[in-house]
Order: C-alpha cells, then structure tokens, then sequence
C-alpha cells in the first residue's frame, strides 16, 4: 500500500528522530541501522539530571513492546524502532552506550504513573502531547507528528472514515487511557468502542471479527498493517494531529532543554533521517523532518 498519504503529517517528526538515532541509535536492537555514536566527553552541570544519569552510566527508558515500526520487541528479545532509535540517541548524548539502556515496557495507561513514580528517566512511546498529560508530567519534542486513523480489514468497503462508524453500528477498538479512545467518542456511542490494554489485542479482535475497526495514530496501524500479509488495511483518512514527545518528569526544564539541543544535532547531522530510513522508513516513501519544538518553560 501507499503510505505518503498516511505518514505525511509524522514526515515532519520523522526526521527529528533520525538525527537521534545517529547520536545514539543503533544496531543493537535489532532496528538493523549503524551504531549511535556515543558523546564520551559529555559533561554536565552538577545536580541536573544529565550530570546524575551520565555519573550513572545507565538509563530506564519506558517505551512500547507492540508497536512494529515505532517499539517493537522481537522474538529474539530485541527492541527495534523509531522510538527505540530516539531513546539511544538521546542515551549517546548523554555519553551512555545502547548495552547500558533498561527499556521498560511503557503501556498507553501507565506512562504518567511511571514517569511520577521514577520508575523510568524519561518515556519514548508514541506519546502525545496534551494539556491534560502536562498536568502531571513535562514533554520534550515534539519530534514526530502523527494523525488518527482507522484499519479495517481488507475487503470492507463500508468503513470509509470516521463519520461512517455510527452508520456502519462498527465496533471499534483503541487502547485504555490513549488519546485516539477519547477521540474517537466524537463519532461513535461509548457501547461501539471496545478497549484493551494494547493494540495487538485490538488486531486480533479485528483478525477474529469482535470488532470492526481499530483505531490510533496512523503510524501505528501502519506498522500492523505491516504486519497483517495483506489481511488489513489503513483507511487512510487521518482525522486528528497527534504530536509525540518525549516525558519527563514534571518541571525538569533543563533535561527538556538538553533533549532539544539534542534533536536539534540529530537533524543537522542527517542521525534523524537515518533513524527513520532504517525503522518507519522501511514502508514510508517520505522522510519526515523535525517539528518545530514547544517551548520548555
């Protein structure tokens, strides 16, 4: 399938992510691209959060397990995607080698909880910026901008958007605490929509028929589309725009900062781009570019 369409709004973040992954993205996981260089002469104020994990020498990256193309664990055990390329680049920077990274799976639901709880030192996981999340935690980015959409399965014709679902009385499946299940209660009644804790668990409900579509951000379908051998397929009417960040603990500006500058490099350098090429990138035919970044403040 074509997919310039699906990931043109993410083109812009794409590239942010890229220029990371040659910071501190790498081969390691299985995403299949270079080693991320690491910054062996990094050094940091005392007291920030640089300077605490850099002395470390590790970092807890809370990301997703599930999600082919942006987190994806494999049956090896590796992680690979774009996601997983920004955490590594971000870890390079910070002068931490991809082998001293603890990945931590990160579900929709519990990303703010592990975030307060200092469970992780920051969250890569296809995670949208909102008012209500920076309630409770702080977002660096965005470096990626996706959009909601729809995956059916192949031969349904009926299902053409999102203003079709209450017609169609279509069962639709998103994933508890995600934006896209908020969302999507502007087209469909609370009894049409169907959540789990994952979206693999949405495709199987589709592959089996309890529900007639899912639903997230496009990128996301895009990679179990992917997945699907030709069995679903993406709408291809986005219908929201989902800017993904990165979170930190909240009011930690400094840390914000130092992730900025370090997507910044990432994107000069040509590390964003690469980063998509070898994960997303692989069933996109655009290269996005970093977004603008929101202020840190």
């Amino acid at each position: 399938m074509r997919l310039s369409k699906v990931l043109r709004a993410g083109a812009v973040v794409a590239a942010a992510s890229l220029a990371l992954a040659a910071c501190g993205g790498g081969s390691d996981d299985g995403s299949g691209g270079s080693e991320p260089s690491v910054n062996q002469e990094a050094q940091f104020e005392d007291g920030t959060t640089m300077a605490k994990l850099n002395q470390a020498g590790s970092v807890t990256i809370g990301t997703k397990f599930d999600q082919p193309l942006f987190g994806l664990k494999t049956l090896n055990g590796e992680l690979e995607g774009f996601d997983v390329e920004i955490g590594k680049i971000i870890a390079g920077e910070l002068g931490i080698s991809p082998d001293k990274i603890n990945w931590v799976e990160t579900p929709s639901a519990t990303r703010e909880e592990v975030i307060e709880q200092g469970k992780v030192d920051f969250v890569v996981a296809t995670y949208t910026i909102n008012d209500e999340r920076k309630q409770r935690v702080s977002f660096a980015g965005p470096y990626y901008q996706a959009g909601q959409d729809l995956m059916v399965k192949e031969g349904n014709n009926e299902i053409t958007g999102p203003e079709s679902l209450k017609q169609a009385n279509a069962k639709v499946c998103s994933v508890t605490g995600s934006t896209p299940s908020e969302e999507i209660l502007k087209y469909i009644d609370k009894d049409q929509l169907v959540l789990f804790d994952v979206y693999s668990k949405c495709a199987d409900a589709l592959r089996n028929d309890q529900v007639d579509a899912v639903t997230t951000d496009n990128v996301i379908l895009l990679g179990l589309v992917e997945e699907s051998n030709g069995e679903f397929k993406l709408v291809d009417k986005p219908f929201t725009e989902e800017p993904y960040g990165i979170g930190i603990k909240k009011g930690d500006t400094k840390f914000c900062e130092f992730i900025h500058d370090t997507l910044r490099k990432a994107a000069e350098s040509g590390a964003y781009a690469e980063a998509w090429k070898n994960t997303a990138g692989q069933v996109s035919e655009n290269t996005p570019e970093l977004p603008e970044l929101d202020s840190c403040a």
